[in-house]
C-alpha cells in the first residue's frame, strides 16, 4: 500500500489495507469518506492499549451514534480517563483522527475559560488536515454560542491572523446555521451581532475564506434575506475587490 493515494469518494470504494491503516492510525484519512469509515473502537485501543475496560465499553458505546456524537463522547471519555495530558497526546499524534479527540477534549474540559478554551483550541483550528480544522470548530461552537458577544470579541483579532486557516475558523465556527451543528438563535434572529467579525473579511484574500464568509451570509439570507441583500451593497458601493465581489455573488446565490 501507498500512502501517496487518491481518497475514495466511497466507503465501498476503500481498499481493505487503506481502512485497515486508518483505523490503527498509520496514516491519515484523504477525504471525508475516509474520516467516516474508520474504526475509531480499533483506533482507540491501538493509541490506548492500556484504556480500562469501562472507558473502552464508553469508546464502543459511542461508535453507534452519529459521528459528531461519537467525536463527542469518545472525547469525553479519553478525557476522563486521560486528563489534560491525554490531549497533549492527542494533539501530536499523525493520525488526523487522534488530534480530533483532542479537540472535543478540549471542548469537554468544564473548567476552562472562554479564553482559554479558544487559546486551547488555536493550534488545532489551524492544524494542516482539513478533518482536524472542522474538528475544532465544532468542537467549541457550543461554547461560543453560549457566550457569544464575548466570543465575537474574542475572534476580532483572529480576522487578522497570518493564517487563512485561523480566518476561517472566525466565520465557520460561528455560521447561523452551521454544518452538522445546532444552529446559533441570535445570530439566526440578528445577524448583524457578527459584523465584527464578518467585515473584517469581507476582502479576504482566501478562497477559503471567501467561501466560508459566502456560506456564513447564505445561512443568515435564509431567516434574514433583506439584511444580507443590504450588507452586500453596502460592500459592493464601497471600495471592493474581487474577492468582495466573489463573496456576494456566493452570498445572495439561493436569493432571487
Amino acid at each position: 500500500m501507498t500512502t501517496a493515494r487518491k481518497g475514495a469518494s466511497r466507503a465501498a470504494d476503500i481498499p481493505a489495507d487503506v481502512l485497515r491503516a486508518l483505523s490503527h492510525g498509520e496514516i491519515a484519512s484523504a477525504t471525508l469518506t475516509e474520516c467516516l469509515a474508520l474504526n475509531q473502537a480499533q483506533l482507540v485501543r491501538t493509541v490506548f492499549p492500556q484504556l480500562p475496560a469501562k472507558a473502552l465499553q464508553a469508546v464502543d458505546t459511542a461508535c453507534t451514534l452519529g459521528v459528531l456524537k461519537r467525536m463527542k463522547h469518545i472525547g469525553a471519555a479519553l478525557l476522563e480517563v486521560l486528563g489534560t495530558d491525554g490531549i497533549a497526546t492527542c494533539q501530536a499524534h499523525h493520525a488526523d483522527t487522534v488530534r480530533g479527540w483532542a479537540c472535543f477534549m478540549i471542548g469537554a474540559q468544564p473548567v476552562l475559560t472562554l479564553s482559554e478554551r479558544l487559546a486551547a483550541i488555536r493550534p488545532l483550528a489551524d492544524d494542516a488536515h482539513f478533518g482536524v480544522r472542522e474538528w475544532a470548530w465544532m468542537a467549541v461552537r457550543p461554547h461560543l454560542s453560549l457566550e457569544l458577544e464575548a466570543a465575537i470579541d474574542h475572534l476580532v483579532p483572529w480576522t487578522a491572523a497570518p493564517s487563512e486557516r485561523l480566518r476561517r475558523f472566525v466565520s465557520e465556527a460561528l455560521r447561523p446555521r452551521g454544518v452538522w451543528s445546532a444552529h446559533i438563535t441570535a445570530l439566526k434572529r440578528q445577524p448583524q451581532l457578527a459584523l465584527p467579525i464578518l467585515t473584517p473579511l469581507r476582502a479576504a484574500p482566501a478562497a477559503y475564506v471567501q467561501d466560508s464568509v459566502a456560506n456564513w451570509l447564505n445561512d443568515a439570507a435564509k431567516d434574514q434575506p433583506d439584511w444580507v441583500r443590504s450588507l452586500c451593497a453596502q460592500w459592493l458601493q464601497a471600495p471592493s475587490t474581487e474577492a468582495t465581489h466573489r463573496i456576494c455573488q456566493r452570498a445572495l446565490r439561493n436569493l432571487k
